[in-house]
Formats: structure tokens, sequence, C-alpha cells
């Protein structure tokens, strides 16, 4: 057999090769959108890749299924309960897919959606005892599926919940020995709680998750529904698309380079600017109107919490990064791409009038700022399972993911500065905040980590010192 995980960090995702070496058959379950990587290691293996199957309709990207099948000529598998507008292949439950020796047979695991489905791979099959499950969203390292994400569109967490419920239950039938293959690792929105582990078992799963121990229906839901992270608005639009059969990714259409002139016209007619330079170079000059999607960091689902998919973008990169930023937008659906500013620092230079500077302060002159005659406005942007950690007193609560809908809440005549947990966040939500007309917007150097090491003494003695101040 050959067995071969791949993961994407930017979208904590996990994808899959399963084939067997004497037929040359293979599957990829749960493909990525840029499907080279496969094709290239199929080859070199000498497989054939003869079906692709998605554990779901995924949310959080836009999968690889109509670029393999079109690439291979591959089938596209998916569980019963699924509807598409493409040719499906409806994958039974209990139904079993041999490629020779090395067979997977198909587990119904509803609950993170209806049609969800797990994947059993047997190595020989004889074999009583599977070699690992490829569980998609039903069952994470240290978490199950989030049952909510899909309440716009017609299911209700409840019932989702419901579902899930059943699903653990059934995974949990398995033996202890049978490795865990999830679709997501720890950062990704679909969960709440997962493991930086890529593979587990299901022993440590039964005795380590949460979700996995003994409890009864009412009580699985009311833990898994709670406290989950916002989820970007892309999220929908992603579940509807990956049902459709839409333009697929072609990686030889390159990015188009673009001069300032070009820029400013298309900006002018509606375009984002995303700039995903880090955030200390896009605070030193940047065109007016921005938006700081830093390339070192989830990249893709921040892109997608502050940019529409309707919206056409205008990409400012890193040197020599463009055609990978471009890549990463299409993996979750982005594909109106413009094109990207040729070397933007020169270009700059000779636009001075449409350069803007960004205020990063640090936790020492936020400290001095909360004190000082107009109190800023602190916006905090972490999410809900963050706050246990601590957070700045006063702070408004509202997550990156929430903040495109929650602006009008900020108060627009003072100060605002927004934080994150180090720094990655904030800077996006603050050229938000600009772009949208906050006229004085800082974000905080370090993050809630900064201002927790500042430590409590050094934050008491400074209000000491401007109560005595105030006396006087």
């Amino acid at each position: 057999m050959i067995f071969t995980q791949y993961y994407l960090d930017c979208l904590s995702q996990a994808s899959y090769l399963v084939g067997d070496e004497t037929t040359g058959q293979a599957v990829v379950v749960d493909p990525r959108r840029d499907v080279g990587e496969y094709l290239a290691d199929a080859q070199a293996h000498g497989l054939r890749i003869v079906g692709v199957i998605d554990t779901h309709f995924h949310a959080d990207f836009l999968a690889g299924h109509l670029e393999l099948a079109q690439a291979t000529g591959a089938w596209i598998g998916f569980g019963s309960r699924a509807q598409a507008e493409f040719p499906v292949r409806h994958l039974a439950d209990g139904e079993r897919v041999a490629l020779g020796d090395v067979v997977l047979e198909i587990w119904e695991t509803p609950g993170h959606t209806p049609e969800s489905i797990s994947v059993l791979v047997y190595e020989h099959a004889g074999d009583e005892v599977p070699y690992g499950v490829l569980t998609g969203d039903a069952l994470f390292i240290g978490d199950v599926g989030r049952p909510d994400l899909l309440a716009s569109i017609g299911h209700t967490a409840d019932d989702l919940g419901r579902m899930l419920y059943a699903s653990v239950l059934r995974l949990m039938t398995l033996p202890d020995r049978v490795r865990v293959f999830p679709a997501h690792g720890a950062g990704s929105a679909c969960g709440k709680n997962l493991s930086t582990e890529r593979s587990s078992t299901i022993g440590e799963q039964r005795t380590g998750n949460y979700a996995c121990r003994p409890m009864d229906e009412e009580d699985f839901v009311a833990l898994v529904t709670a406290g989950q992270p916002a989820a970007p608005d892309y999220f929908v639009y992603d579940a509807v698309l990956n049902r459709r059969a839409h333009e697929v990714f072609d990686p030889a259409r390159h990015a188009q380079p673009l001069d300032l002139a070009e820029v400013l016209r298309l900006q002018e007619a509606g375009a984002v600017v995303v700039d995903a330079r880090d955030p200390q170079e896009f605070a030193a000059g940047y065109l007016a109107g921005s938006l700081n999607v830093p390339a070192d960091g989830r990249f893709a689902e921040s892109a997608g919490t502050v940019v529409r998919p309707d919206e056409q973008v205008v990409v400012v990169a890193p040197q020599d990064r463009e055609e990978e930023i471009v890549v990463r937008l299409a993996r979750i659906g982005f594909d109106r791409v413009a094109g990207y500013l040729r070397q933007p620092e020169d270009a700059f230079v000779d636009a001075p009038g449409r350069i803007a500077r960004a205020s990063r302060v640090t936790a020492p002159q936020l400290t001095e700022a909360l004190h000082g005659p107009v109190r800023p406005v602190v916006v905090d942007v972490r999410n809900s399972g963050e706050l246990a950690r601590g957070a700045i007193p006063g702070a408004w609560h509202i997550p990156l993911a929430q903040l495109p809908k929650r602006l009008a809440e900020i108060p627009s005549d003072r100060p605002v500065v927004a934080y994150c947990a180090g720094g990655y966040r904030s800077s996006v939500a603050a050229s938000l905040l600009r772009r949208a007309g906050f006229a004085d917007v800082s974000d905080l150097l370090g993050g809630y980590g900064a201002w927790a090491a500042l430590g409590t003494s050094y934050r008491s003695a400074r209000s000491a010192a401007a109560t005595a101040s105030a006396d006087r």
C-alpha cells in the first residue's frame, strides 16, 4: 500500500493519496484545488488515480475533485446523501472500493454535514482490522467537527449535533489500534480544540478527546456546540461552490504584472488591494485603502474574512511570491485576481501622495493611552475561546470573522486600537478599519501576549502615577 498525507499549514487541511502498488490504482481523498503534487506523486509511484473521494462538501476551502477528474478521468465519490451539479459516484454505507489488495470501506458519519462519510483503509482485503480511518471532519485529533456551520443553509446545529453523536459512537467501535487521519488540524475554524498532531489512534481519542468520552446525547450536543469560533463568511460560499460545476483551476494561467497606474485604475473601479507583506513592511508604507493580509500566516482564511468572493483583487506580494498568493486565494475559490503590482517599493516612491503609513503601538504605549485624556477604543479580535487566557480591561470583543459586519458598532470619533493574540489578525483588522474610513487606527505589537508580559505591576504603577497627577 502507498499511503501519503499532504498537509497545508495555511488552511490546517489534510488530504490523502491511497494506492495499491500491485495494480497501480489509487484514490485521492479530500484534495485541494492545485492538484499537481498528487499527480506527480502518483506518477513517481507508478500509480493511476482512478477515483477522488470528498468526505463532505467542505466549507473552508474549494476542493480539487473537478481538477483531478479532468486531469485523470477519475470518478468523483461522495456519500449517498450528497447532491451535486456534476456526475457523482454515490458511495453507500458499508460499500467497499477495491484498488487491488488495498480496500477502502465507506462509513456514513454525518453530523458536521449531512452527507459526511469516513473512509476505512485496509492494507489487505482479508484484514479484520483496518490500517486506519480517514475521518474527514467527523472526528479530529482532540475534537470533533462542529455541527453549526450549515445553520444558514437549512440545517440546525441541534439536528446535526445528534447525527454527530451517533457517528462518534460508531467510530468508537473501531479497535484502539486503528489510526485516525482527519481532514483538519489546529487552527481550523471547523472545530474549537483541534490538536497540532496530524494523526492519532482510536484508543488515544477514546481517552483523550473530550467529545469521545462517555456521555448522553444532550450533554454531547451542548458540549460540541458551545464556544465555537466565529466562521468567516466565505465558508458558506465555498460549501455551496463545492456542489457546483465551477471553473477548474488552471496552474498555467499566471498572474499578470501591473504597473501602479493600472492598479490605481482598478482600485478606483472597486478592486480590493490585498497587501500580503509583513505587517511591519506594510506599516512603513502602503497604498492607501489596501488590506494587509500577511502571507506568513493563515493567509487564505484571513483574506476570505475581509474580502468578498465577488470582489476583484489586486495583489501586493512579498518579493517573488506573487504566484503563491494567487494560488492560495484560488484554494478558497477567489479567482477574480486582476494581477499584482510590480516592485511595490519602487512604485510607492513614484506616488508619494497615494501612500499611507500605519500606526502600531507597543504595550507600554497602549497603557499610557488608556490613562490619557482621550481613552482609545480597544477592539479584541480574537475568538471567544481565547478570552479564557485573559483580555485587556474594557476591550470590545469582536472576532475578526465578525468584524466586517460589525464595523458600525465601533465609535469612529475616538482612536481605535485592535489587538489579537500575537499581532497577525490585529494588522488585518486595523487595515480593514482604515479602509472603512476610521481615521485614527493602530494595532498592538505582539498582541495580548505582549500586554500580559508587561505585567500588572507596571500597569498598576502607571495607574497610580496617573491618579497622583490628576490629584495635583
